[in-house]
């Protein structure tokens, strides 16, 4: 009785060597107690990797692996809603010299294609409208067609090709005039070519098609006053020289024009990408009429 009083009589082993008693059937036991290895948490917001930072991930705790902020606690707040799942954030960098100058897309058409009827009025009555619209479109069609044709009517211009014409048999005048045509076109084709290629080396934008196109138009539509008048005067008339020299001036004008809306160029770099086919004119048409 007097160790089961002391309490030597249910178990006389010491503390530290008494093992855990088994749990019943049916419940889970604690697992034994066993030295654990504490690592360092993570610092929470607002203090720094010195600081012990205690309590849960759901309490404001900073979760492990995230940069460390100093100064403002809202700017981690930000960081955090941004790069949470679902809200990633896209980070740029600021450019303290503006965006850099890059190829830029073309812009967009003025207006729909002309039909040729209001083409070749407005090339006469509003050059400068007509061209801005057209630019962005090809004039194949009524620039072929209005060349071919003054081509057939230019050999009669030409006092000297006139009475060969005249006077030849016709099945020797058809070829010929349209021999002469079809040189008038590809003649047109190659000066329009040669325009736009000083207009792009001059800085100008502007696309093959349309410069070309109109350059041809412009030829055959300045030179036409002068052609009509040659027809029944002669080339070699005062008058049909005077006309000449005005239409050939006006042709100028519209070229320079045309060039400057269909490449962006101002006038005296648009009268410097046309002065080789100016010059091309005054040399195969005019100057052969004097």
């Amino acid at each position: 009785m007097a160790g089961f009083r002391n309490g030597r009589g249910r178990d006389n082993r010491p503390p530290q060597n008494r093992q855990p008693q088994q749990a019943p059937y049916g419940y889970n036991a604690a697992p034994p107690p066993y030295p654990q290895q504490q690592w360092q948490q993570p610092p929470q917001q607002g203090q720094s990797y010195g600081q012990q930072g205690h309590g849960q991930r759901g309490q404001g705790q900073q979760p492990y692996g995230e940069p460390e902020y100093f100064g403002d606690p809202q700017q981690h707040q930000q960081y955090s809603a941004a790069n949470s799942p679902g809200h990633t954030q896209m980070f740029s960098v600021d450019d303290p010299y503006g965006q850099a100058a890059g190829p830029q897309a073309p812009p967009a058409p003025v207006g729909p294609r002309l039909p040729w009827k209001p083409l070749l009025s407005g090339i006469v009555l509003r050059p400068a409208d007509t061209f801005l619209r057209m630019r962005d479109h090809a004039v194949w069609g009524p620039a072929l067609v209005v060349t071919f044709l003054y081509g057939l009517l230019a050999i009669f211009g030409f006092d000297k090709a006139r009475d060969e014409a005249i006077n030849a048999t016709l099945s020797t005048a058809i070829p010929y005039v349209l021999m002469t045509a079809t040189g008038f076109v590809v003649g047109g084709l190659i000066l329009g070519a040669v325009t736009h290629t000083l207009a792009r080396q001059l800085g100008g934008d502007g696309a093959w098609q349309p410069t070309v196109g109109l350059s041809m138009l412009i030829m055959s539509i300045t030179d036409a006053p002068r052609l009509v008048l040659a027809l029944f005067l002669g080339g070699e008339n005062g008058l049909v020289q005077v006309v000449g020299w005005l239409t050939w001036l006006g042709a100028g004008a519209l070229f320079t024009l045309m060039v400057s809306r269909s490449h962006d160029l101002p006038w005296p770099k648009a009268l410097g990408a046309s002065a080789i086919q100016l010059i091309a004119l005054l040399s195969l048409i005019k100057l052969g009429t004097l």
